[in-house]
């Protein structure tokens, strides 16, 4: 019902770049800046009706450079590419490296590094539309790629994200957004008692460094299991070897079904907040904040602490430029890509 600009600060050349405040009927608020397409804050009403900021983040835009997805949208390419190349039409194309000997989450200078422009729409579902014109070789990817992303606030109070991108060559894209999710509304509280559900029976097997190494593996009757509610405390600290390594949940899950479909819900009992999340993509990155970079500062003045967050990451399967039997498909030249996922938000 309102679209409101203010001034979030100036990237080191001088761009001035902005906050954008949308809110809907309900009064659920959504507050981004084109400084990575990031969501800086997101209040959802309570079983009470109070509201509260359910994604983590920081007070400052200098707080956001550098190697931080903290609600960005990501791209190229999310997720991992293993070796930090790729071979596409007898061309092999070497992608900068930021993840060890691999790329993470398009590279060092992925889109969460860049200013898009950015236009509103004021209504019953206020909305905001990002751009933006990757050039050939970006990152080491190949063609001019126009990318669009829009936030939508309808008013049942889910947020919609669709994304829509167009490149002049073949080439591999891997759209997703990065908001680390606390329902309970304080960033200093941990996620074990947050229920989480996946409509998931399987995961795609990895190496220690994260690549998937093209298997599958059943999850039912494992600590990877959520094909019921489970708290994620349950078997965030298992005795399983991914487990361990991480530090928490850092896994693909494969959704079951196709098309745009429930993937799964988040419910957290204190606050009664549940969300459920929607998409089209064939799968879900679990991510538990295992681990917290030194001088990390919340929105809230205080350090923010290892666990305070799942990440649902909608995504196609990491590493897919080298499994043809992952679900993926390349860009074509002109061929139009759009994809959405949408953050459902309710109370029980």
């Amino acid at each position: 019902m309102s679209v409101e600009k203010s001034v979030f600060g100036k990237l080191p050349d001088g761009r001035e770049v902005a906050l954008y405040t949308l809110k809907n009927a309900a009064g659920m608020t959504l507050v981004v800046t084109p400084y990575g397409c990031r969501i800086i804050q997101l209040l959802v009403p309570d079983k009470d009706g109070k509201l509260g900021d359910v994604v983590l983040g920081h007070r400052t835009l200098e707080e956001y450079y550098g190697a931080n997805f903290q609600g960005t949208y990501v791209g190229r390419y999310a997720n991992r590419i293993g070796g930090a190349e790729f071979t596409l039409n007898g061309k092999t194309y070497t992608l900068s490296k930021n993840d060890g000997a691999n790329t993470l989450h398009g590279g060092p200078g992925g889109y969460h590094q860049v200013l898009f422009d950015a236009q509103t729409q004021d209504g019953e579902e206020p909305s905001i539309v990002f751009t933006h014109e990757s050039p050939d070789g970006d990152e080491g990817y190949p063609g001019n790629l126009k990318v669009k992303v829009t936030y939508t606030l309808k008013k049942d109070n889910t947020l919609a994200l669709q994304y829509d991108a167009v490149c002049d060559q073949a080439t591999p894209f891997n759209p997703t957004n990065h908001s680390y999710f606390n329902l309970t509304g304080d960033p200093q509280k941990e996620v074990l008692g947050t229920y989480l559900t996946l409509n998931a029976t399987k995961s795609t097997t990895v190496s220690e460094d994260l690549i998937p190494d093209g298997g599958f593996v059943s999850v039912l009757g494992g600590p990877l299991d959520f094909t019921s509610p489970k708290k994620l405390g349950d078997d965030m600290f298992a005795d399983d070897k991914m487990i361990k390594l991480c530090g928490g949940f850092d896994h693909n899950f494969c959704v079951d079904g196709e098309g745009f479909r429930k993937f799964g819900e988040a419910y957290e009992p204190e606050s009664g907040r549940v969300m459920e999340v929607w998409s089209d993509l064939p799968g879900v990155q679990l991510f538990t904040f295992n681990a917290v970079a030194d001088g990390l500062v919340g929105k809230d003045g205080k350090p923010m602490k290892p666990h305070s967050a799942l990440c649902l990451e909608t995504q196609f399967y990491p590493d897919s430029v080298h499994h043809e039997n992952f679900p993926f498909q390349y860009l074509e030249p002109g061929v139009p890509f759009s994809t959405k996922t949408e953050y459902r938000f309710s109370v029980k």
